[in-house]
């Protein structure tokens, strides 16, 4: 059978850089292709050429139901029948649920003026398709993201796509929500729309692909059915390592030695949601790897903002058995707490800014004490970390905003490690990155728990939970509801606490 898409032979070469190397992929009507690959694979650039943004170099060629076509823009792509949907959401929070499906495509009255009616009605239309129960007239600011990534998908639905790319499509979605999602591209196949699927969730892969295609530094290393597949198989084809590599067994290094410890500890409220956190007691002993697990909105993030001074509390925070008062983040960072947030996009770098820049926004004062900066002192020590993390750049003045989302998460950590923080609070350490990088940074953590630093981790992810924890708290509703060293802990145990 004919594929509805097929990429022959495509390269794209960068300056001094070539990200992609006579790469092939077919896509067939209703059919769920997987592509893998690391970070830097070229998946990215694979994508953004099929769907006109970048142009591809040389003899290779795009054809679209059998005939050659040269894509132009993005909007050429989607009138040929290939939608997008990106790992971040282009959705306009102040328009309505219609007002974004039917963006720039308007129906219009016989006199020129927008015709709203019809436009709800169409909308309401196109989301019975996919089993969707959202009020065309909604604000979209008063949704949650899992129905916004919704409304993406009744977008490209409403431009007849014949194929949407999704780009890691459940990074930021609850579990019910990844499941809605699920079902809902189970839906689409049988509606004999194609589906490119990247993710770095194996386990969706597995569940949802027919086929996978394996990117590696640019290059296909494989095209297989999901049914010859192994995890074992696919991380050997995406990294060149065996998975037994990557996921070693770690060692602890948690002494009896208390370095935090949180008595009592409540959100101190303005609204009513904000009093379901509290009673919050643990310990952290200094090269101790506390996992913090939960469901999404359980209250995991509120708990560490809370120490970090994000967020007023009541109750006792103590460091090195001393009470302390946190007020702000400045208080914390005092008393030699650092925070790895979850957004590290948003919160945790400045993407215009180079990688020594990022590098020395928590500790600048440590290379200024004439208020004259120290280039050479800043240089060297940056780049000892560069070096002794593992961070992939060219060099020290590369921006941050082109570096891959693992190397991205190892300057963050850098930046904090560099201050000499007695507790590090990490929270998602491997949001959107791939299982090759996931590796280094769950390495990472270990050394730093080797050096006597209390690491605290919060992760949607419950296999990197079990992966990296000495001991784990399970949070439900805004309170410890279980307490597992790693000897007893497993999926069934940690999620019984955190549902029960």
């Amino acid at each position: 059978m004919m594929p509805f898409l097929e990429m022959r032979n495509i390269s794209k070469t960068f300056p001094g850089v070539k990200a992609l190397k006579d790469v092939n992929l077919q896509v067939h009507r209703g059919e769920v292709l997987a592509l893998a690959g690391e970070n830097g694979a070229g998946k990215s650039t694979l994508m953004k050429i099929l769907t006109g943004v970048f142009g591809h170099d040389g003899d290779g060629s795009i054809l679209i139901d059998g005939t050659p076509v040269e894509l132009r823009n993005n909007n050429h792509a989607r009138d040929l029948g290939i939608g997008i949907i990106y790992q971040e959401l282009s959705v306009v929070e102040n328009l309505t649920v219609a007002e974004n499906i039917f963006l720039a495509k308007e129906p219009l009255s016989r006199f020129g003026l927008l015709d709203m009616r019809k436009m709800n009605d169409e909308a309401r239309a196109v989301l019975a398709t996919l089993d969707m129960d959202l009020d065309p007239t909604a604000r979209v600011s008063e949704l949650s993201v899992g129905q916004k990534q919704m409304i993406e998908i009744a977008k490209a639905i409403s431009y007849q796509s014949k194929v949407i790319i999704m780009d890691e499509p459940t990074a930021s979605l609850s579990h019910h929500e990844t499941r809605t999602l699920l079902e809902m591209i189970k839906r689409l196949r049988a509606q004999d729309i194609g589906i490119v699927y990247i993710s770095h969730r194996l386990e969706e892969v597995f569940e949802l692909a027919d086929r996978v295609v394996i990117l590696r530094d640019g290059s296909t290393v494989g095209t297989h059915p999901i049914a010859e597949m192994t995890r074992e198989l696919l991380v050997r084809e995406m990294v060149d390592r065996e998975l037994s590599e990557l996921y070693a067994a770690p060692v602890s290094h948690s002494t009896t030695e208390v370095v935090l410890e949180v008595r009592d500890l409540a959100m101190r409220h303005k609204v009513a949601a904000d009093a379901r956190i509290r009673d919050i007691n643990f310990r952290l002993h200094r090269g101790e790897i506390l996992g913090i697990a939960g469901l999404v909105g359980s209250g995991r993030t509120e708990i560490v903002e809370m120490i970090f001074g994000m967020r007023p509390y009541t109750g006792q925070i103590l460091v090195d058995g001393k009470p302390v008062t946190i007020r702000n983040p400045h208080d914390a960072i005092a008393q030699g707490i650092g925070f790895v947030t979850e957004d590290r996009k948003a919160q945790g770098l400045v993407l215009g800014m180079s990688v020594r820049e990022n590098f020395s926004l928590t500790h600048l004062e440590h290379y200024s004490p004439f208020q004259f900066i120290d280039r050479a002192g800043e240089d060297e020590r940056c780049r000892e970390f560069v070096d002794t993390l593992g961070v992939k750049t060219p060099t020290l003045e590369q921006k941050v905003v082109n570096l891959s989302g693992g190397n991205q998460q190892k300057v963050v950590i850098a930046k904090w490690v560099a201050r000499n923080p007695q507790v590090l609070i990490v929270d998602e350490p491997t949001r959107g990155i791939d299982i090759g990088a996931k590796a280094e940074v769950h390495a990472l953590l270990a050394r730093l728990a080797a050096q006597g630093i209390a690491v605290i981790v919060i992760s949607s992810d419950l296999l990197e939970v079990l992966a990296v924890s000495d001991r784990i708290l399970v949070v439900r509703e805004g309170r410890i509801n279980g307490e597992l060293p790693r000897a007893e802990a497993t999926q069934e145990r940690v999620m019984a606490a955190a549902t029960a």
